[in-house]
């Protein structure tokens, strides 16, 4: 049983670290030269537009983690489905090792988002970690996700702020 979890574990880590190097996102380096000539044309007036675009530039990266990870969870969501279909005893390997996978995903898209996304979104994390130890645990495993849907609509109010 600690064997299996060290497996899922570091397969987990290694695929943040691989999904964390995939992802360059552009993005940021196009929005860090685009406000240069906006900050510097309004720099007179006070200085106040340096703070304006710095806080669009933290939006662009909350509203892509947003998109990013809503579509984690879905895709997270079809995958478990298709786990689920093996059915014990050894469906239930399948079926932790993708909420893990999912809950690495989530971690890795959160990067850059503002505090309450990423609050939010490691509490979908955590929910997914839960529920992948859950089915680690017993083949039999039937765990709710009612916690995992609290946090998913906590994300969905963090993100509708962005």
């Amino acid at each position: 049983m600690n064997r299996t979890r060290l497996v899922l574990t570091g397969l987990a880590v290694a695929a943040a670290i691989a999904m964390s190097g995939c992802d360059p996102q552009p993005e940021s380096e196009g929005t860090a030269t685009s406000p240069s000539p906006a900050a510097s044309s309004a720099a007179p007036t006070g200085g106040a537009a340096t703070t304006a675009t710095s806080t669009a530039g933290n939006d662009a990266a909350t509203v892509k983690a947003c998109a990013d990870i809503k579509k984690d969870i879905k895709d997270n969501a079809t995958k478990v489905t298709e786990a689920e279909k093996i059915g014990p005893p050894a469906g239930h390997f399948a079926v932790s090792a993708q909420w893990a996978a999912g809950s690495v995903a989530i971690l890795a898209h959160s990067i850059g988002a503002n505090e309450a996304v990423a609050a939010a979104s490691e509490k979908i994390q955590n929910e997914m970690m839960g529920l992948s130890d859950a089915y680690n645990k017993s083949a039999k495993a039937k765990p709710s996700k009612k916690a995992l849907e609290a946090a998913i609509k906590e994300l969905d109010t963090a993100c509708s702020a962005a």
